[in-house]
């Protein structure tokens, strides 16, 4: 962390990054019957992405690291700022309190599509590490214990973590705004929809509701907050007694559907 606090061209780039985005603005486009909202947090991140060593290269490896030590830090002070806007909502959070907490259910759907979808395009136990579910550290870190990274369902899981580090959170702030436009679904329930333990994909996900529901948008955004913190608290828990084991049993009904047999038997990390 201290060579990414020293390394000021990397400060420069982000400063730059963020006075273009700002200065591009929020868009919106009317399509059909709803309306796609742009924020300048996409902007920053398409152009950051574009500035590494494989395109524009006004960054080096060395600088991309340091950054990465840096992003916990940006973190904790964007959650700072949630927090304060948690307190005066406290109402409206205390009342949605059973929809906060049952939404963490819905992360459990996410897999009844991916595995069946995986394993018939091919993939194997690695469809276990990379459907349970969004594939963040604490997944990583569960995904490793029981079963390795160096086998197929910790493959699974680091090749979901890395497409979302890299595409999750643009993913996530097109994704809120188009079911906003198009859907029948409360801004209050994709608020905390949007909570599945990553901030910076809520954080794009709030803020393309927050723009679109202006009214209503320290709501929204205490309402995400909210749902991202449990998350956190119960989404490890949740991944452990009900999503891995219901992945295991999907996996193997699935395999038996695509290829006719049962697939090998599992054999737990140091049972070898």
């Amino acid at each position: 962390m201290k060579d990414g606090i020293k390394n000021v061209k990397i400060h420069v780039i982000v400063l730059i990054l963020v006075v273009v985005s700002e200065f591009i603005g929020i868009h919106s486009f009317k399509i059909g019957p709803g309306t796609l909202v742009l924020l300048p947090m996409l902007y920053a991140l398409i152009i950051g992405s574009l500035m590494g060593p494989k395109f524009l290269k006004a960054v080096k490896q060395k600088d991309m690291v340091d950054a990465g030590s840096l992003v916990g830090v940006t973190l904790m002070l964007l959650m700072a700022r949630y927090g304060t806007l948690v307190g005066p909502n406290l109402p409206a959070i205390i009342k949605s309190g059973p929809a906060l907490i049952l939404q963490e259910f819905g992360n459990l759907a996410t897999l009844m599509l991916g595995i069946p979808l995986a394993v018939f395009l091919g993939l194997k136990r690695e469809a276990i590490g990379a459907a349970h579910s969004v594939a963040r550290e604490p997944n990583v870190a569960l995904i490793g214990d029981i079963y390795g990274l160096d086998g197929p369902e910790g493959q699974g899981v680091m090749g979901v973590y890395i497409c979302g580090t890299v595409f999750g959170t643009i993913f996530y702030g097109l994704m809120a705004t188009t079911a906003a436009a198009y859907l029948p679904i409360s801004p209050k329930a994709l608020a905390m929809a949007s909570g599945v333990g990553s901030a910076s994909m809520m954080t794009a996900s709030v803020g393309s509701l927050s723009a679109m529901f202006p009214d209503i948008a320290g709501e929204l955004q205490a309402l995400g907050a909210a749902s991202n913190m449990l998350s956190g608290l119960d989404g490890l828990y949740m991944s452990l007694w009900m999503a891995l084991p219901m992945s295991e049993w999907l996996y193997r009904a699935t395999y038996k559907v695509k290829y006719g047999t049962a697939p090998e038997r599992f054999v737990r990390k140091g049972d070898e």
